[in-house]
């Protein structure tokens, strides 16, 4: 049969059958020669053992389409970055961390601001912003219901990751997402949103038919990917991609003290917004900080 990883713990994985059952299952010892870590979300062939106690054997994982450090997931269609309209005040610059991130992997982004309800003017500012950098944007509220609809519409049929920073209301909006499976379950925010810093490992949950969520931990601050460099972070920014290019020092300029530089310049056309150039000055620092500690 065929499968898919939906947890991992313990040398032990839970796979998602075809047959619509759950199997607890051990890896083959030649994943371990091979040095192929099974992961959440692993597409897999599988051999039941125990058909009774629901033990099988993961004997093959399928190609992935992608992987994921952290969460440790693979095969994922799409990152749902949630953040708050208000309390706690979403900050630019942590929302473009997250934004970095998932580029850095090139994995689709859909930026949802949550709690529209309490600070409408501050969520259609975000909109603006972050819609003329590129990515799509969502105003949601799990009080009123607005854009839950459009939302769940987004997540049918695919595997999401979920981030964002701790009480932006993650758990009450995907309660409100699926109802009917909340109340079957005792509510997602059980199963995906135990609390701060909980999750101690990567698992997906079942919403619906061929619908996966895997949850990630509240972070107050995100690091930036290891393997990112000063050289492309650039690409990370992709209302920065139209600019490059044209600049005096071509593909050797960093955009920061440089002349006649075309990003700088798309900055003071208003083509590219203060606060996404400042994070982008901003990680710079950090990446040329972090090369010359390693140097060190």
């Amino acid at each position: 049969m065929t499968g898919k990883i939906i947890k991992g713990i313990g040398g032990f994985y839970y796979v998602a059958a075809e047959d619509g059952k759950l199997y607890e299952c051990k890896a083959r010892g030649a994943f371990r020669k091979e040095k192929l870590r099974p992961l959440v979300g692993d597409d897999c062939e599988l051999s039941v053992l125990d058909a009774e106690a629901l033990l099988g054997s993961v004997d093959r994982i399928l190609p992935r389409r992608n992987e994921l450090i952290r969460p440790a997931v693979a095969n994922t269609d799409q990152a749902i970055v949630i953040f708050a309209a208000s309390k706690p005040e979403p900050g630019e610059r942590l929302i473009d961390r997250y934004l970095v991130g998932m580029s850095y992997v090139d994995m689709p982004v859909i930026l949802v601001i949550n709690k529209v309800d309490t600070a409408r003017e501050r969520a259609e500012e975000l909109r603006t912003l972050y819609q003329g950098a590129g990515y799509r944007v969502l105003l949601t509220s799990a009080k009123t219901g607005e854009g839950v609809d459009e939302l769940r519409q987004l997540l049918d049929g695919k595997t999401s990751v979920l981030s964002g920073a701790s009480g932006v209301g993650k758990s009450s909006l995907m309660n409100a997402l699926f109802p009917d499976f909340a109340a079957e379950t005792g509510g997602i925010s059980e199963r995906i949103g135990r609390g701060k810093h909980t999750t101690r490992h990567s698992e997906l949950t079942r919403a619906g038919r061929d619908t996966y969520l895997c949850d990630t931990p509240g972070f107050s601050s995100v690091e930036l990917p290891e393997g990112l460099s000063e050289e492309t972070l650039e690409l990370c920014f992709p209302d920065f991609a139209k600019h490059l290019g044209s600049c005096r020092f071509g593909s050797s300029c960093r955009h920061l003290a440089e002349p006649d530089c075309t990003v700088k310049q798309a900055v003071v056309d208003g083509h590219i917004a203060v606060s996404r150039y400042e994070s982008y000055r901003d990680f710079q620092e950090i990446l040329r900080n972090r090369r010359k500690s390693e140097w060190n």
